[in-house]
């Protein structure tokens, strides 16, 4: 059974950093594509970061550009993002995906395994 499972998140002053920690398991996922998405309350699921699996090629969205670092361990099967630089927009849960589709990284409907999700708290 393929699992995703986020950690990292928690309360932050604006301005802090915190690293997001997401633990494949269920098969070896060197060769899936990997994002990161968020979700705000009454927001719908927006697109983070993404890094392929060829040639760990990365991927942002236009409002974390420049603070945000998305990485890969596979040897771990584990994918980060590493947060700088925090606002309080940034505050959402953000979600892991995986997928081997090959249909792109911006849009959810592209990933097929999902994780239940980390809670991202900015004070400000």
């Amino acid at each position: 059974q393929v699992q995703l499972v986020e950690s990292g998140g928690g309360l932050v002053q604006a301005g802090g950093s915190l690293r997001l920690s997401c633990v494949a398991s269920g098969r070896t996922f060197s060769t899936d594509d990997m994002g990161w998405f968020r979700q705000a309350p009454g927001n719908e699921r927006e697109f983070v970061a993404a890094i392929s699996w060829i040639a760990s090629n990365t991927y942002y969205g236009d409002s974390v550009k420049g603070r945000f670092t998305i990485s890969r361990d596979n040897a771990k099967n584990t994918v980060y993002l590493q947060m700088n630089s925090l606002k309080p927009e940034d505050m959402a849960v953000y979600y892991c995906a995986a997928t081997r589709k090959g249909t792109g990284f911006v849009h959810d409907r592209s990933y097929d395994y999902w994780g239940q999700g980390t809670q991202v708290t900015v004070s400000s």
